[in-house]
């Protein structure tokens, strides 16, 4: 792929080749995500946040991670505050904002409509997620994440074993990293869920096609075992028709540290893409499992903000001048990346 100006919509765009450059870059962002280098190589760029559904970590990495290459962040966060109310199209928007921003990073529920908007865009355009269809940055930082954490253990992504388990019929996350995946080698898959929430045919199809191993199954416990990662996702609320509908399934599946302990393997990885439900009645990943090593769910937002980087760097044409002029951070910062 050649990233230059281009806009990034579903990672069906991806050769296994696209990934290791994002990854690579990614690597290299290291100094200034952790605040040992302050780079400037975007200072005077715009991007354009723009957020049509609620987030917090993805917003808030997308907008980090234009600021740690020395841009600024201009944002809109709620439909309701935007024209969008007033009967404005996506073209048109696409037409405004693309005017004020030099890329746009935008969140919107509909399935479709960031493709739709990129349309109209004079600018790069970057999908931060539509609707449950796709959520290509989240891939990218998942699978980073799996190949970092693969890496430590001396294993690798190829001929891996990974569990899905929640709602995979909503979850955006899972159809990404799922698509992403298939580019590998020998993959076993477990996915995990209620009959009427499991993972879309096609994705299944495609990654059998593709030599994947594939078992579906509702037993949570069974399903566990002998798995590299396990990826957990939450029951999204927000796709189904009343939060009545959404509670027949919610807390079916919870990960805790005896659950952990009596199905897992010492070094598989846990995994979610947050925000997990901590409500009582949900609980899908429990507290006791926070200090556990294999834990992985907060260096997920650590690597998001280096993969979120990498792509600004690759769709604007700095990736190879980010170090150039940088100098040393001078302010405090606790050493909490080591």
């Amino acid at each position: 792929m050649d990233f230059r100006g281009t806009h990034i919509l579903s990672v069906k765009q991806f050769e296994r080749n696209d990934v290791e450059r994002v990854f690579e870059v990614a690597d290299s962002m290291e100094p200034f995500a952790h605040r040992n280098q302050i780079s400037k190589v975007l200072e005077g760029a715009i991007l354009g946040n723009m957020f049509f559904e609620p987030s917090t970590r993805t917003r808030v990495s997308f907008g980090c991670a234009f600021n740690l290459l020395g841009g600024h962040v201009r944002e809109t966060t709620d439909v309701e505050t935007s024209s969008i109310v007033k009967g404005e199209s996506l073209y048109d928007t696409a037409r405004v904002i693309s005017g004020y921003s030099d890329v746009i990073v935008m969140r919107h529920p509909q399935t479709g409509s960031v493709a739709e908007f990129s349309k109209a865009s004079r600018v790069p355009v970057i999908n931060g997620g539509d609707g449950a269809n796709e959520h290509p940055s989240q891939a990218l930082l998942d699978l980073y994440t799996i190949k970092k954490e693969l890496d430590s253990n001396s294993r690798q992504i190829d001929g891996m074993s990974i569990a899905m388990v929640g709602d995979l019929k909503h979850g955006r996350t899972v159809h990404s990293l799922s698509q992403l995946l298939y580019l590998y080698d020998n993959i076993k898959f477990t996915l995990i869920s209620p009959a009427e929430l499991k993972m879309p045919g096609d994705i299944v199809g495609s990654l059998k096609n593709a030599g994947h191993t594939v078992t579906e199954t509702e037993d949570m416990e069974s399903g566990l075992n002998d798995n590299d990662t396990i990826y957990l996702t939450r029951i999204q609320e927000e796709r189904f028709n009343t939060k009545l509908e959404a509670d027949i399934y919610r807390g079916r599946f919870r990960l805790n540290q005896a659950i952990y302990t009596r199905n897992c393997q010492p070094n598989t990885v846990i995994m979610h893409p947050l925000p997990r439900d901590s409500r009582e009645e949900a609980n899908e990943l429990d507290h006791d499992l926070n200090q556990h090593p294999n834990l992985a769910i907060f260096r997920q937002t650590d690597n998001g903000v280096l993969i979120r980087m990498a792509l600004f760097a690759l769709v604007l044409d700095v990736a190879d001048k980010t170090a150039r002029n940088s100098i040393e951070v001078e302010w405090y910062t606790e050493k909490r990346f080591n």
